[in-house]
């Protein structure tokens, strides 16, 4: 039988993992707007490869979604994210300057 400390231990584990287990939809909606505002500030023209490089990580992430590698989807969206926030800085940078 368990005490209660161990009980409560493994409680706390299982949600840690139930977190690390579940889809990371914040992190994909968060890249997708990110993606967007650096498309709507002109970056296909200022920061393509930076912007080429959050699309496909998006997809990738996308990709790894659909076969459960949630862990795995959230760091791709993450660095997909930075990407398009790279490319949106290159952007407004660019338009200071002009």
């Amino acid at each position: 039988m368990f005490r209660r400390s161990q009980l409560g231990g493994l409680v706390v584990v299982a949600l840690l993992l139930g977190a690390c287990a579940a889809a990371p939809v914040q992190t994909m909606s968060d890249t997708r707007q990110t993606i967007r505002a650096a498309e709507a500030a002109g970056a296909a023209q200022v920061a393509p490869q930076s912007l080429a490089a959050a699309r496909d990580g998006l997809k990738r992430a996308e990709d790894m979604i659909r076969v459960g590698n949630y862990r795995a989807a959230r760091r791709e969206a993450a660095a997909a994210r930075q990407s398009a926030a790279d490319a949106l800085a290159a952007t407004q940078r660019h338009e200071a300057q002009n």
